[in-house]
């Protein structure tokens, strides 16, 4: 997979009843890239793969563009081998272990 770029993030802060996957999902799409987002005890989770020019993009702009509602206290990324996704998908939320993400009303 020549020309494939995957990275992986972790997104903490209030960016859980905010429309953050949903914002997530759309970003990726439309920059073409397969993977996934979800939500966590933690924050939220995503990989994204593609083009590493979107995948650089992709970064950028979940900080540039989040939803108005949001608050990214801290966003870490690591960059893995491609898996080989074939589409983006909103995965279910996993609520294992203790809460340390700020969710709003």
């Amino acid at each position: 997979m020549t020309g494939i770029r995957r990275v992986h993030i972790a997104i903490r802060g209030a960016v859980q009843g905010v429309g953050f996957r949903p914002f997530v999902y759309r970003l990726a799409t439309d920059l073409h890239l397969t993977g996934w987002v979800m939500n966590s005890s933690q924050g939220v989770f995503a990989e994204a793969e593609g083009d590493p020019a979107a995948v650089e993009q992709f970064l950028l702009r979940v900080e540039r563009e989040k939803p108005p509602r949001s608050f990214i206290q801290s966003l870490e990324y690591m960059f893995l081998d491609p898996a080989g996704f074939s589409s983006f998908e909103i995965r279910a939320s996993d609520q294992q272990g203790e809460r340390s993400t700020l969710v709003l009303p």
